[in-house]
């Protein structure tokens, strides 16, 4: 099967978001099939784990095609899609970088194919799945990796992002590279050290500070600022960092208007308000439901074993941390929100009702 071949003399013929590699497999699955098999990390809050990677990898070496979404940008289709940009004669940026080395070799075969040089990453956030791929990228390269100064710290010392779902030293079965990226020598963010003509734009909620990137040409790299329809619907809950934060951000995402959004787990779109709302009204759902759950005074394991028993969710050691930091975040929301208090005791923090 061929696809058609998009370049910049002829973009305007084409609707957003061609594809310009010249073959397919005629087996390849959709992205959002392999994201609901996958379970993408943080936005279902499940993972492939280490044991299950091989089941999948048959699928995901059939990824990886670029695709124009304007005149100077592009993604890479893969589990964590990734924004390419030319930003001159032969050089080209990337909004993040994939999972691992893995994702990095095949990210660096398609810019060698196309004779493009990198000269940086940027960053959205610092999960795994965004800036796996920075460490082998920057040592082959020698390009610059920026991220917002809220999240800069945690791409140097890796550790912090197990260590922040756990509350302390994550035991073994969290110190894999599906929470734990090899640490790159990452720059803060800031507005000198954005090419000409992009623009940053904070959407904290999902991580402590997620960022949205627009591209000259009028294409915003949106990151993990919403998920997808078809995951959300199935699986109800997605990891977030803040829900006060996350809840103003989509208010902020569904009013800005672009040629086409990008997502990291989701389709692209022209119009990004429907599923912006949709993200909204999802979040204030499960607000809600953990807030039925509290019948009577509630520690927070109860509350977590009573939340996956409601949406169907069978925990293990990362999905309990996924999982479990989301419903800490829930249950601070709405302390913070005057619904719920905490007291204590026989010497347990207990939950209840306001």
């Amino acid at each position: 099967m061929k696809r058609l071949v998009c370049t910049s003399k002829n973009f305007e013929k084409f609707p957003p978001a061609v594809c310009i590699s010249s073959e397919v497999k005629s087996q390849q699955p959709h992205l959002g099939q392999v994201y609901l098999l996958m379970s993408a990390l943080y936005h279902s809050a499940f993972r492939v784990h280490p044991g299950k990677e091989r089941k999948c990898r048959g699928i995901m070496e059939g990824m990886y095609e670029l695709i124009q979404a304007g005149k100077d940008s592009f993604f890479i289709d893969c589990p964590s899609r990734i924004g390419v940009v030319r930003t001159g004669e032969g050089e080209a940026v990337l909004i993040d970088s994939g999972s691992d080395k893995d994702a990095g070799r095949r990210i660096r075969q398609i810019l060698d194919r196309e004779g493009w040089k990198l000269s940086a990453i940027y960053c959205t956030h610092s999960h795994a799945d965004h800036i796996g791929g920075c460490r082998y990228l920057q040592g082959k390269t020698g390009c610059r990796v920026f991220i917002p100064e809220e999240e800069h710290c945690f791409t140097r010392h890796t550790i912090l992002e197990p260590s922040l779902l756990f509350g302390g030293y994550p035991f073994a079965a969290l110190r894999h590279k599906f929470l734990m990226a090899e640490a790159c020598n990452a720059e803060i963010l800031t507005e000198e050290a954005l090419p000409p003509g992009f623009e940053a734009i904070p959407l904290p909620g999902h991580s402590i500070g997620m960022t949205a990137y627009r591209t000259p040409d009028d294409v915003v790299f949106a990151g993990d600022a919403a998920a997808g329809k078809e995951s959300l619907g199935k699986y109800g809950i997605s990891y977030i960092y803040s829900v006060s934060d996350h809840l103003r951000s989509l208010g902020i995402l569904g009013n800005l208007k672009a040629r086409l959004f990008v997502l990291s787990h989701a389709d692209h779109v022209e119009d990004i308000s429907s599923l912006a709302m949709y993200n909204a009204e999802k979040t204030r759902e499960t607000a809600g439901r953990i807030l039925g759950l509290l019948s009577e005074p509630m520690g927070t394991e109860s509350i977590l074993r009573r939340t996956a028993e409601a949406f169907g969710i069978t925990l293990d050691a990362v999905q309990y941390m996924l999982i479990g930091s989301t419903v800490r975040s829930y249950l601070a929301y709405l302390c913070d929100s005057g619904a719920v208090e905490t007291v204590f005791q026989d010497g347990m923090m207990l939950w209840r009702r306001v």
